[in-house]
């Protein structure tokens, strides 16, 4: 049997170019690779879709017969960096965006959204899943909740990818607490602050190479933080005033 066709990784991220979001180009191939890799008839889950760019880099890159499910309430909290909450001005527009956003992209058919909090989608998604990337709301008890409960409905040898990971406060917080230090989930690497996890983990060895790999990450973590009290006290515009480069904010 031929190999499905999908288009290359490169005419993907030219759909994605004008899509709103925060995905550097080594994250995009990290979630690609991640849907090519997805056995055929799996399941693909996705927390916090936003506008749909990285909604569009995996349903582009899984097989046909991959079920890709988008949770994102598009309530207008938690939308991006320093935009928590008050946005529900935003929300509908974000709900249309990223429809018309997949359309364009010519996925609207491979995409089941559901339009729900993650926590309340929990039990809509029956099943295992092959590949979950949580992008879903920052702060701790959220990030863990997500990291947890549906970390929990990936199957055995399964991908796990957490965005803002050592970047995030609550994010870093709840990945210390859960899978650190836990008997699952070996720490693969990271793509910025994409963190890739496989449900593979094994013996005491394993586990204890596993938590200082992830500790090492703390103090690229420490100067995420710095920057972005940088970044927060207005240093950056600042620095945009006398012509210099201004840092982005770290993702």
């Amino acid at each position: 049997m031929s190999e499905p066709t999908r288009p290359p990784l490169t005419d993907v991220m030219a759909l994605v170019a004008d899509v709103e979001g925060w995905m550097t180009p080594g994250q995009a191939a990290t979630l690609y690779d991640s849907a090519v890799n997805c056995p055929a008839g799996g399941r693909i889950v996705e927390i916090g879709s936003f506008q749909g760019r990285s909604t569009i880099v995996l349903a582009s890159g899984a097989d046909p017969s991959v079920d890709v499910i988008a949770i994102d309430p598009h309530a207008g909290n938690d939308r991006g960096p320093q935009e928590i909450d008050g946005f529900v001005d935003e929300a509908a527009s974000d709900h249309d965006q990223f429809n018309a956003n997949l359309a364009a992209a010519g996925v609207t058919d491979r995409v089941t959204h559901l339009r729900s909090f993650s926590d309340d989608a929990l039990h809509d998604v029956q099943g295992s899943i092959e590949v979950l990337y949580v992008d879903g709301a920052h702060r701790y008890g959220p990030a863990l909740a997500d990291i947890r409960s549906w970390g929990d409905k990936v199957a055995d040898g399964g991908t796990m990818l957490i965005h803002d990971s050592f970047s995030s406060i609550g994010v870093t917080m709840a990945i210390l607490r859960h899978l650190a230090f836990g008997p699952r989930w070996r720490y693969v690497g990271r793509s910025r602050s994409m963190t890739i996890y496989r449900a593979d983990l094994s013996g005491v060895r394993g586990r204890v190479k596993n938590s200082l790999r992830q500790l090492a990450q703390l103090p690229w973590f420490a100067k995420n933080l710095g920057l972005k009290v940088v970044l927060s006290l207005g240093v950056g515009k600042v620095l945009g005033r006398f012509g210099r480069d201004v840092p982005e904010w770290p993702y």
